[in-house]
């Protein structure tokens, strides 16, 4: 049953709570989109219900409204060391916000619910307990194959020397792919380094992701 607009009287209490039932039940909805729906003009906004989000006609064709879904900001708040010099290793971050993304098995494993193009942003607090140079080596893979051209190598100098590396890229993502970033050094005192929080400053992780999905 739909009310029409509600005359304004001295019980304005009522008066408020029918006006409020009018606004929710006038409130405008998307149309679904329904098969063979035409994209031919432009700005029309349709909801697809088969996959959950709302499309806007572009160019000839139905493109994804991105929502919010899909983020993950995460860190490793303890050293990580590499038994095996020139080994890839896995790096497993727990998360403080996910919408999207799930860790999987195993852990160092992001799984992607949405298909799209995300923009990644790593960083790496690389630390050496040699005098001798320590050089590093990160990289992503998807579905397990290593990402050709994406390797970060960075090196210390110095026995006690720490440096913050890090990269930002977009990936295209297709539902239900998995993310790892992997890294590996050349000398086992080579490491990354988690710092505890001092009177002055907070803690540092040794690794830190955040992933935000930018297109759908």
């Amino acid at each position: 049953m739909r009310f029409g607009v509600p005359q304004f009287n001295d019980d304005i209490k009522g008066w408020a709570v029918n006006l409020t039932r009018y606004l929710v039940q006038s409130a405008s909805k998307l149309v679904f989109k329904v098969t063979g729906a035409s994209a031919a003009e432009n700005g029309v906004i349709l909801w697809d219900d088969a996959n959950g989000y709302p499309v806007v006609s572009k160019g000839g064709e139905w493109r994804q409204i991105v929502l919010e879904d899909g983020q993950f900001m995460g860190s490793i708040t303890t050293n990580q060391t590499a038994a095996v010099v020139n080994t890839a290793y896995p790096l497993t971050y727990t998360s403080s916000y996910a919408s999207g993304i799930t860790n999987g098995t195993p852990a160092s494993r992001l799984v992607f619910e949405e298909a799209g193009q995300y923009m990644i942003s790593f960083s790496a607090q690389i630390a050496s307990a040699s005098s001798s140079t320590v050089s590093f080596w990160f990289w992503p893979r998807v579905n397990g194959t290593d990402i050709a051209g994406s390797t970060m190598i960075s090196a210390l100098h110095t026995n006690n020397a720490t440096l913050v590396v890090g990269r930002s890229s977009i990936f295209e993502i297709s539902a239900g792919d998995y993310l790892e970033f992997m890294w590996a050094v050349d000398n086992t005192s080579g490491s990354l380094s988690a710092v505890a929080a001092t009177a002055f400053a907070p803690a540092a992780p040794a690794s830190a992701i955040s992933i935000t999905r930018i297109h759908g």
